[in-house]
């Protein structure tokens, strides 16, 4: 079922609702929505949880603001969420641009109520290069593709599509990836790459003390493998499971895999 939920005056969250037990609460990357982990919400549910999928504002079916796309308002978006739901000893479950909006919420609004946290590809702690650090993109990367969206946004979604995934797909899962995509705000996608852009993560994370596993393919092209293993040297309670034959897109390239491992972790009693 889905709920919307007020987070500020004039500005609504869509949030899918489905199963009954501990809930999971999944924050999609950028430019996606909630329906990206429609083969992980069956599985859930199947499985004795509840699955609790976010479209962020500006994404899916949420209203989409002028503003508001930094990384504190989309995690305080998220704690409306977790109020208004009453959500307790939840696990959080950021997929890339998600990522560093969970490490947020958590450093933020407190980790009391968080039994978990899942970093799928994740974002963080920063998207871009600095003279101090030399993983993933340059910022005029990211220039670039806010002015290729801003020229032609599906032309530019078709080959973000082709860098997403190591696996080949189907015609048709692609033009579904690409429609999700579309569904979100023009101005929204172009703030998101604004923040992804320049916002730093990096003194936060030594503060997570939830146990926390890092899943990220060996082949990612968005977000390099290396985020991952600094994730996982930063963060003290940390496991990192390696997707081999994965790029940016792990629930679609290895999604047995993946599956498999998102439960063993939801299940484990710590890691």
């Amino acid at each position: 079922m889905g709920h919307y939920i007020q987070v500020e005056e004039n500005v609504k969250i869509h949030v899918e609702d489905i199963g009954s037990g501990q809930p999971v609460v999944f924050l999609h990357g950028w430019p996606l929505n909630n329906k990206a982990f429609e083969y992980q919400t069956s599985l859930l549910a199947k499985n004795g949880f509840r699955y609790i999928g976010v479209d962020m504002r500006g994404y899916g079916k949420s209203d989409k603001p002028w503003s508001g796309y930094d990384y504190d308002t989309m995690a305080k978006d998220l704690e409306a969420v977790v109020n208004e739901l009453r959500l307790e000893q939840f696990v959080l479950a950021g997929f890339s641009m998600g990522g560093p909006i969970a490490i947020r919420y958590l450093t933020k609004f407190g980790q009391d109520n968080v039994a978990k946290l899942l970093l799928m590809g994740a974002a963080a702690p920063i998207f871009t290069q600095r003279d101090d650090f030399n993983v993933g993109m340059k910022p005029e990367e990211v220039d670039d593709i806010i002015a290729q969206i801003e020229k032609d946004r599906p032309a530019f979604l078709a080959e973000f599509a082709d860098l997403f995934f190591e696996q080949k797909h189907s015609p048709q899962f692609l033009d579904w990836f690409q429609s999700l995509a579309l569904e979100a705000g023009a101005h929204s996608t172009l703030n998101s790459a604004v923040a992804l852009r320049d916002e730093d993560l990096r003194g936060e994370l030594s503060s997570i003390t939830v146990p926390t596993a890092i899943f990220h393919g060996k082949k990612d092209q968005i977000c390099p493998y290396e985020l991952g293993e600094i994730l996982d040297k930063e963060i003290p309670n940390s496991v990192l499971v390696p997707f081999k034959d994965s790029g940016h897109g792990i629930n679609a390239d290895e999604p047995e895999r993946f599956n498999n491992e998102l439960l063993s972790f939801l299940k484990s009693s710590g890691v």
